[in-house]
């Protein structure tokens, strides 16, 4: 007579825990990360040897055949009304007079010519942006 006890399966380890903490991480990395929108339009910048940061709160896009884009608006006069529109936002507690305006940060593709890119200048300045900083990439290679 055998009376030796009978080996009991051991119980399989359960994964749920770990699965609900990797549910719980992925959920709050999604919740607390900042997705920036994409471009309006597709852009190669210009490079640049020297990486500066940009501080300009006005994201403003120049493709290469001239098409301007600022958010939601495309075309030239759509642009420039909008601008004008953001620029009233922005200064409306009056902290924006002279020379100390809302500067834009301008990408512009890299053929781009010159002559639009001075021609644009004025415009914005007359508006009321006194300062356009120009968004190059850094590094070698396209």
């Amino acid at each position: 007579m055998d009376f030796s006890d009978t080996p009991r399966p051991q119980p399989a380890e359960t994964v749920v825990p770990m699965i609900n903490v990797v549910f719980l991480l992925l959920i709050f990395f999604l919740m607390t990360a900042e997705i920036a929108p994409p471009d309006p339009i597709e852009l190669e910048l210009p490079e640049a040897g020297a990486e500066a940061e940009i501080t300009a709160p006005l994201p403003l896009y120049l493709a290469k055949d001239g098409t301007l884009a600022f958010r939601d608006a495309q075309g030239e006069e759509a642009v420039l009304h909008a601008l004008e529109l953001e620029r009233i936002d922005l200064c409306a507690d009056g902290g924006c007079i002279g020379a100390s305006g809302p500067s834009i940060a301008m990408s512009a593709d890299r053929e781009v010519p010159a002559s639009v890119l001075a021609a644009l200048l004025p415009k914005l300045a007359a508006l009321g942006f006194p300062k356009v900083e120009l968004v190059t990439r850094t590094g070698g290679g396209s």
